[in-house]
């Protein structure tokens, strides 16, 4: 399920990967694909298809999602974010709560 990650250096080149995953894997055409796009109401994936994606992500990048991810985060560009941040490639998202990071760090406790 993971994918090469080769050229992901920051939170813009993570975003690209997630829509090219999306787009791939899933059938979605690229436009559809917008940083602001909801992921379920307007990019059209179910629940367990973001579930895959996220499982994608985390075996791709060495990252790891904590429960309750689904209820922090709504758009493509906030899914982006936070695998960014967890794999050290971006700010903390201001969207973020401080008990979801606290979670984020208890299961990647190599983030800085």
């Amino acid at each position: 399920m993971a994918r090469p990650t080769d050229g992901v250096t920051n939170w813009m080149t993570m975003f690209r990967w997630i829509v090219k995953a999306i787009r791939d894997d899933y059938g979605v055409e690229e436009a559809r694909l917008t940083r602001h796009a909801q992921l379920e109401t307007e990019i059209g994936l179910s629940i367990e298809q973001v579930e895959e994606l996220l499982g994608m992500i985390a075996a791709s990048f060495a990252i790891r999602f904590p429960d309750g991810t689904l209820d922090e985060i709504l758009r493509l560009e906030e899914l982006c974010m936070l695998a960014s941040w967890i794999k050290g490639l971006y700010k903390r998202p201001e969207f973020i709560s401080d008990g979801f990071e606290a979670s984020c760090r208890g299961v990647n406790p190599g983030m800085a």
